[in-house]
């Protein structure tokens, strides 16, 4: 995968984040009755609306981030993996929310610089292969709670939503998934749960515009994404 920026969510944090699929679907004309038919023709791409993201006056690093941002996307022609906060819905084993842990390594060794290994705490892996266009996926758990319907998580930044359990055998379980499957998510793979991610493009060119307030001291931009699936389209037919 190519060298993709990450939107540093700590720094600039929305207050709101709303992160869903849109769907494409083909409408057959209304009946007699009044009844309009509608059928998805796909499994559609995410749209990312991030709301009041806090940029206070006294913290200059977050208007140098900001700014750096918007130089480097360039408008919508740039690639940025965005955060989807997940905590309200992932599968935590202990029901309730986990953070990620700092840990050494198997061999109680840590980084070069001293700094600990992150250490998720949500583990689950797919089980089998699973290839580009898939709509469902087989997930084996090996750290998470007894119910993987409804979650959200990426691979690669592809960002993914379960839907109804289709079988369980026992720690592994098939489920629809939508959007369609981006990359192909080799057998054994970890994916991300705790902090899933999509990959996005601005959905306007001056999106990342910011206005400064002399009064109130902060400011409060809206910033909004669509999923990048031009970028998929070339990963899949090798142009990347």
């Amino acid at each position: 995968m190519a060298s993709i920026i990450e939107w540093p969510f700590c720094l600039l944090t929305p207050r709101q984040v709303q992160a869903n699929v849109v769907a494409f679907t083909r409408s057959g004309g209304k009946s007699l009755g009044g009844v309009e038919p509608v059928t998805r023709t796909d499994l559609g791409f995410w749209q990312i609306d991030y709301a009041s993201v806090a940029i206070q006056n006294r913290y200059r690093d977050q208007w140098r981030t900001w700014q750096a941002l918007r130089t480097k996307l360039g408008g919508r022609s740039g690639l940025i993996a965005v955060r989807v906060p997940s905590s309200l819905s992932a599968p935590y084993a202990s029901g309730s929310f986990e953070p990620v842990g700092d840990q050494p390594h198997s061999d109680d060794t840590y980084h070069d610089d001293d700094t600990p290994y992150e250490q998720n705490a949500i583990s689950v892996v797919s089980d089998g292969t699973t290839p580009i266009g898939a709509t469902t996926i087989r997930l084996r758990i090996i750290n998470a709670a007894p119910n993987l319907s409804g979650v959200r998580f990426s691979y690669n930044h592809a960002l993914y939503e379960t839907g109804p359990v289709i079988s369980i055998d026992g720690d592994v379980w098939t489920v629809p998934i939508s959007p369609t499957v981006r990359d192909t998510i080799p057998a054994g793979s970890d994916l991300e749960f705790d902090r899933p991610t999509c990959l996005c493009h601005l959905a306007e060119d001056r999106g990342m515009d910011v206005s400064q307030d002399a009064i109130s001291k902060n400011s409060s931009p809206n910033v909004s994404f669509v999923e990048a699936t031009d970028y998929w389209n070339q990963l899949a037919l090798g142009l990347l």
